[in-house]
């Protein structure tokens, strides 16, 4: 077989066997194919689309280019929860606490930042000391300890996953529908799960704009997990607006401190036991979603939740007294107010422009090789629908370098449109899909 020939045909809207599909794979995985030539292909793939065999024998490929993990020696069911990413996106760090002293397992592999979007592994290090690089046999000691372990895809994990999630992030093949199924569920299924929900986000934050996208991709997933084996549901959130009250990563950690400790943004608590809520009953907790949320709340009000968090980043390396000294995660050294031009009601946010406006400042990545500040990130003050004065502010910068501050303070001041009415409000889920 030869690659260029495989490119060729994906890109004339041909169809890749199987046997194909795994020689690019593991090509890709050992080095013999090079990325511009895996680049190549990608977006081919991108703008063809892929079948249900090609996206089967994707899915599979990626899966199995590593190891598939086997936690049956440990009690409990193992589920886990994914997000298709969105600004301010934070409640995995809130619901896998909430979900393992719930008495679940929660074996998390998770990603970093994914071109606007904030990664739950660049979250993570900005605690100090915290290690999300963590061995098999260590990710199984904090597993087994603490219910629930933070990682990201190793070498032996889903290790095609990894280098084609940080190719597509720097091609601009990363919003096709079926290159993040295979993306998902390759890495989510190694996991050795039984059970797994998805939280896949529409609006103008998400890489799935329309909810028809979005409906979409969530059933391509839950197809697939379901033909794996899996107990799956998919719940179609909305991302017309930042989740919480700041993008940028120990900002979140921050938040989400808030949240295990009873506060917080509503609707950060609020998606976060609803997440909560479907892993206890997917994962045989509680005889239904009700009876789950009801759970995560207890886990949150007891203080066992924030227990636990604490308990995870110390068994991670972590500094674990950041949870009751938050004031311990870096902090950006300088602040600059976006404000309104004109009074109003803020009718429209373009999400994703405020995502690239955290990663302008130093928040996220735009070449693979970008290092990130963790204290730089947006603080917002306004949320669709609320009344707003002229000269009010709607978003501060935190910001360490002002080399790029104009750009970030020009995609924040274009993101927010103010009108004389409130636009009708969006609920916080659209819909479920797989149940």
């Amino acid at each position: 077989m030869r690659v260029v020939d495989l490119i060729r045909r994906k890109r004339d809207a041909g169809e890749l066997t199987p046997e194909e599909i795994k020689f690019l794979i593991e090509g890709y995985t050992h080095n013999t194919i090079p990325d511009y030539q895996m680049a190549a292909w990608l977006m081919a793939a991108w703008i063809r689309g892929l079948s249900p065999a090609e996206l089967a024998a994707l899915t599979d490929a990626m899966l199995h280019s590593g190891k598939v993990l086997d936690w049956s020696d440990l009690p409990g069911r193992k589920v886990d929860k994914h997000s298709t990413g969105g600004v301010g996106d934070k409640t995995s760090l809130v619901i896998a606490p909430i979900v393992a002293v719930g008495g679940l397992r929660v074996p998390m592999i998770s990603g970093r930042g994914l071109g606007h979007t904030g990664g739950t592994l660049d979250k993570l290090e900005s605690i100090a000391g915290f290690n999300v690089n963590l061995s098999l046999a260590e990710f199984r000691r904090v597993l087994a300890k603490c219910g629930c372990a933070l990682i990201g895809q190793t070498q032996e994990i889903a290790p095609a996953d990894k280098k084609i999630y940080a190719l597509r992030d720097v091609t601009a093949t990363v919003d096709n529908p079926f290159l993040i199924c295979a993306s998902i569920m390759s890495k989510k299924l190694a996991e050795g799960i039984d059970a797994l929900v998805l939280d896949v986000k529409t609006g103008s934050g998400a890489f799935m704009k329309k909810i028809q996208d979005a409906e979409y991709l969530a059933g391509l997933m839950v197809e697939t997990g379901k033909r794996m084996g899996k107990k799956m549901v998919a719940l179609i959130t909305d991302m017309d607006q930042p989740l919480g009250r700041t993008a940028g990563n120990a900002m979140e950690i921050g938040e989400c401190i808030e949240v295990l400790g009873g506060a917080g943004p509503a609707d950060l608590r609020a998606l976060s036991i609803e997440l909560s809520g479907w892993m206890f009953f997917l994962g045989d907790r509680t005889k239904d979603v009700a009876e789950g949320r009801k759970l995560a709340e207890e886990m949150i009000a007891s203080g066992r939740a924030r227990d636990k968090f604490r308990e995870i980043i110390h068994e991670q390396g972590g500094d674990a007294r950041v949870v009751d000294e938050p004031q311990r995660l870096p902090k950006a050294r300088v602040k600059l107010d976006v404000t309104s031009a004109a009074a109003g009601f803020v009718a429209e946010i373009d999400c994703e422009r405020l995502g690239i406006a955290c990663g302008v400042l130093g928040g996220g990545r735009e070449k693979k090789e970008d290092a990130i500040d963790p204290a730089v990130g947006l603080e917002f003050h306004r949320r669709l629908g609320d009344r707003v004065e002229r000269g009010a502010p709607l978003a501060t910068l935190h910001y360490n370098s002002d080399a790029r501050l104009a750009e970030a303070r020009q995609l924040v001041e274009s993101s927010y449109r103010i009108a004389p009415a409130p636009p009708a409000p969006r609920p916080l889920v659209h819909k479920v899909i797989g149940i």
